[in-house]
């Protein structure tokens, strides 16, 4: 999930996995694959960085939780 300003300035929380492509006309519309298009202030390259972001974030967390716990060696 990443967080954007639509262009009237109100904030939304957008499922980036919904994301099939964004273009820059010249303002940034998300297409999602819902078929909804979302209007957004952010440049394209400021929502992909949200979506590595919020990426790396989900994997270390899943990194975490499937992390084996150390053990010690007698």
């Amino acid at each position: 999930m990443i967080e954007v300003s639509l262009i009237n300035g109100s904030q939304i929380v957008l499922n980036s996995d919904l994301i099939e492509f964004i273009e820059a006309t010249p303002d940034t519309i998300i297409s999602l694959s819902t078929g909804k298009k979302v209007i957004v202030r952010e440049s394209v390259s400021e929502v992909v960085d949200k979506i590595v972001e919020f990426r790396r974030k989900v994997g270390a967390s899943n990194y975490e939780q499937t992390k084996m716990p150390e053990t010690k060696d007698s």
